[in-house]
């Protein structure tokens, strides 16, 4: 069984720890920061053994250079595409590829757009488990990223696959983005009920100090305006028929909300 740990950090980042409880093991996805990710190591006894990067953005990568000088030994798993950019990775990826941490298999997706060497982190379920998703910053709980590096129709591409996956999923995006994402949402489709819902949950979970991540795909299926670009109202709303043309007015839009 991997235990994930949500560790908040900087203004509104979110680094992840999968623990192996019963190898006093650990890995840490996009560690923006070093110093709290190695305090939770300590307090709980756990040796650091991966680093999963998901793209080269500082504020995913820039702790990692302390994580290694304190854990030698540590593998850096990243797109072998970007390893300019990631420098430390010890094993290069690229979508399609299959690993196994612990026993729980681990699928390698391409998700380009927000930047090009993008990668995402799929665990199918197993066993009790359920599925779960590491997807940087491509896929945000209500939104997506930035498109600084693609095309609107490579990002569709990527959200689309991401969509793709069972609707149990859960999404652990990186950002805390989520309340603004739903403001802007109901802007675009203020008829969708679900959303309007959604935003109420989001709001009080908010004020109450409570973290929104994670999502899940069938959530986000339901109430993210990014992955339902095909949608007659979010056509009508931008004046776009083509799903990528749609996608592309949204984040225009929601780039100066």
């Amino acid at each position: 069984m991997v235990e994930i740990l949500r560790l908040p950090v900087l203004r509104d980042n979110y680094v992840f720890l999968l623990v192996d409880s019963a190898g006093g093991r650990a890995a840490v996805v996009d560690p923006a920061v070093a110093e709290p990710v190695a305090a939770v190591l300590q307090q709980q006894d756990l040796e650091l053994a991966v680093v999963l990067q998901t793209h080269h953005h500082h504020d995913h990568i820039g702790g990692t250079a302390e994580l290694l000088a304190r854990w030698p030994q540590v593998e850096v798993w990243a797109a072998a595409s970007d390893r300019a950019r990631i420098p430390l990775q010890t094993r290069g990826l690229a979508g399609g590829d299959r690993l196994v941490l612990w026993g729980r298999s681990v699928e390698v997706l391409a998700i380009p757009g927000h930047t090009r060497d993008h990668i995402a982190y799929y665990l199918p379920a197993a066993g009790a488990d359920g599925p779960e998703l590491f997807c940087g910053d491509t896929l945000f709980a209500g939104g997506c990223g930035r498109i600084f590096e693609g095309t609107a129709a490579q990002m569709l591409a990527s959200l689309e696959l991401l969509a793709a996956l069972p609707a149990a999923t859960r999404v652990w995006c990186a950002h805390e983005y989520t309340e603004a994402n739903l403001r802007f949402a109901i802007t675009q489709e203020p008829e969708n009920q679900e959303l309007l819902e959604r935003l109420k949950r989001v709001v009080k979970q908010r004020a109450d100090g409570e973290a929104t991540i994670p999502s899940t795909i069938g959530i986000e299926h339901a109430t993210n305006p990014f992955l339902r670009c095909r949608q007659p109202a979010l056509q009508a709303v931008t004046g776009a028929t083509e799903a990528a043309d749609v996608l592309a007015e949204i984040r225009r839009r929601k780039d100066v909300f």
